[in-house]
């Protein structure tokens, strides 16, 4: 290609990604049809265009006038792109997925093996790759889970031996010829040119996730590890100068780094909570990237710009000058939080919470029988269940009060006393209870337990019976539209289905815990769980944003506007009908059950005794 062309080609770069009234800021990327659920992990550009990569087999180009999205032969994750050139592009991914591309189509090369029944097999072949990088001659590694170490010998890829098993996510071809893998537990191996692995010593554990050589024998390392000091991840970033490797700006406090890209200003680094600094002249300045999300590659673009992807469908783009503006971020942690604290009267755990629809007044419920009402502003105790801890609450059709949890037991408060209404005879928790206010009444609990009770015309209720659900596995929580169509979540992602008759599998395509879920409508339905993992139904499929070693979310709530999610940390996440965000609730404390209001009061109670309260978004 003649430089004309490039220039021209640079030229609709700035025209596509570049907004000219504002070129010192990062900007979300227009014409990316990628939803709140996407995670992209990297990317890879040249002169001809653009080429981004994420969760589901996901791979957009843009050829500098508008973004496609690719067809690919996996729905695998796919984690990392590579190539001297886009006539033959290489990517790797999940379940040891390898795509080659020849310039005009994607091709699975290898990974991605399913058994006889239909699952991904237990094979060395699906041991999933997280990095991939070549030499300018074309010699190509990549790296993964367990140790795993692959070389592109010809059209194969053949494993080298590392001696280690310690899952890798990050490989550099240096310029010598050696080539330098890094991952957990300060893993750091080099490949000499004789093709041996060895161990390069790390004064710190930490995991390494990016390389980047600066100068011969001198290369920057990124990563991050958890700290229970800290309760949560720092970031580390460390030099190698081709002897020993050492902290930098050991007194800085960075959040996990993620990736590292060198640009005409220096060298950017990225990572969780929309964390980007620029390294040069020994300094790490703070750049403004203008958002919170996780911020998970970088990829440097022609003309001096650099592309970065991450959590939530996260592209945004920075000029030359964007990335020499320095303005001190303000960390999510340091952000005002809109949540204030309430006096609940009690130390007890408050495991439940829930607003009455036709009053809409708030109860909360906990350990040692504790039930709680917010009455004229102020929480007041109702007469103590007893010794069990409630997990849930909800409302009989003649008006009395019910509390469930522990020997799945019921309870019924008439305004005066609290009388057992059903008792399981067994050590199984009841977790949830919904009503569709029409006198049905379903629980769920430990050990597959899913218990009916339909209300006769007098408001006495029936007896509760146990209904059968095909599982032993614990249920966390429920949601119903009415009483023929009730979904239940629990262990490893699973979600039953009530259609009125019997209770059905409905796979959300995850395996980390579920512990809730809300919805307006069928189509339109909201999932929380394990390690921050969120997802919705829109009446056709499941979109699951995956873990990001995010705190785990156990509740949810919303209304005709808002989602709001809480867990534990004192995390809490809000979607506002686009995407999903980090809102700072100011504690550390544990949040296991959230209430949002139609007018966006938001009631969250959790450890100790806490209840914090938001009175509306209209300060967002």
């Amino acid at each position: 290609m003649n430089e004309a062309n490039t220039l021209n080609r640079r030229a609709l770069f700035r025209g596509q990604f570049a907004k000219p009234d504002d070129n010192r800021s990062w900007q979300p990327v227009e014409g990316l049809a990628a939803g709140s659920g996407d995670v992209f992990w990297g990317g890879w550009a040249d002169s001809e265009g653009v080429f981004v990569a994420g969760d589901e087999g996901v791979i957009f180009h843009c050829d500098g006038s508008r973004w496609d999205r690719m067809q690919v032969p996996s729905s695998l994750p796919v984690h990392a792109l590579w190539g001297l050139r886009r006539e033959s592009l290489w990517a790797v991914g999940w379940m040891g997925l390898i795509l080659h591309f020849n310039g005009e189509t994607w091709q699975r090369v290898r990974g991605g093996q399913i058994d006889g029944e239909g699952r991904y097999g237990s094979t060395p072949e699906n041991t999933p790759l997280f990095a991939i990088d070549g030499a300018a001659s074309g010699e190509t590694w990549a790296v993964g889970d367990n140790g795993t170490i692959l070389r592109l010998d010809g059209d194969d890829w053949v494993p080298e031996n590392s001696g280690t098993r310690a899952h890798l996510r990050c490989v550099r071809c240096l310029g010598d010829g050696r080539v330098l893998a890094g991952g957990a537990d300060g893993t750091l191996l080099m490949r000499s040119p004789d093709g041996t692995w060895e161990k390069v010593p790390s004064p710190i554990g930490t995991t390494f996730v990016a390389a980047l050589e600066v100068a011969p024998d001198t290369i920057l390392l990124g990563g991050g590890r958890y700290t229970a000091r800290e309760n949560g991840f720092r970031g580390d970033l460390l030099l190698w100068d081709g002897e020993t490797c050492r902290p930098l700006f050991s007194e800085n406090r960075f959040r996990r780094l993620r990736d590292l890209a060198q640009t005409p200003a220096g060298i950017v680094c990225v990572g969780d909570g929309g964390q980007m600094h620029l390294l040069r002249d020994s300094r790490m300045d703070q750049i403004e990237s203008g958002t919170i999300h996780d911020l998970q590659g970088l990829v440097p673009l022609p003309g001096g710009e650099a592309l970065v992807v991450g959590d939530f469908g996260t592209v945004l783009v920075g000029s030359s000058a964007a990335l020499t503006v320095f303005a001190p971020q303000v960390q999510a942690s340091e952000r005002p939080s809109l949540w204030s604290r309430m006096d609940s009267g009690t130390d007890r755990q408050l495991w439940g919470l829930w607003t009455d629809p036709l009053t809409g007044t708030p109860y909360a419920c906990g350990e040692n029988g504790t039930v709680l009402i917010l009455d004229r502003g102020k929480w007041e105790p109702l007469p103590s269940v007893g010794d069990l801890s409630l997990h849930a609450l909800s409302r009989a059709l003649d008006g009395s009060l019910l509390a469930a949890g522990q020997l799945g037991e019921v309870h019924r408060y008439d305004g005066q006393r609290w009388t057992k209404e059903f008792d399981l005879m067994m050590d199984t928790t009841i977790m949830s209870l919904w009503s569709d206010q029409q006198g049905n009444l379903f629980a769920a609990g430990d050990e597959g337990l899913i218990l009916r009770c339909e209300t006769g015309s007098s408001g006495q209720n029936a007896d509760w019976m146990r209904m059968a659900s095909g599982t032993r596995s614990a249920l966390y929580g429920l949601w119903g539209q009415d009483s023929e169509h009730v979904l239940a979540v629990g262990d490893f992602g699973l979600v039953l289905r009530w259609n009125g008759t019997r209770w059905d599998v409905f796979n959300a395509g995850t395996e980390h815990f579920l512990f809730d879920v809300w919805g307006r409508a069928l189509d339109d339905i909201f999932v929380a769980g394990l390690s921050g993992t969120l997802g919705h139904f829109d009446g056709e499929r499941w979109r699951i944003t995956p873990a990001r070693a995010r705190k785990d979310l156990l509740s949810l709530s919303g209304n005709a506007t808002y989602v709001v999610a809480v867990g534990s940390g004192g995390a809490a996440m809000l979607h506002d009908g686009k995407s999903w965000r980090p809102d700072q609730t100011g504690v550390e404390a544990g949040l296991r059950a959230v209430a949002i209001s139609d007018d966006n009061m938001m009631l969250a109670v959790g450890d100790g005794g806490l209840i914090i309260r938001r009175d509306g978004l209209e300060q967002d």
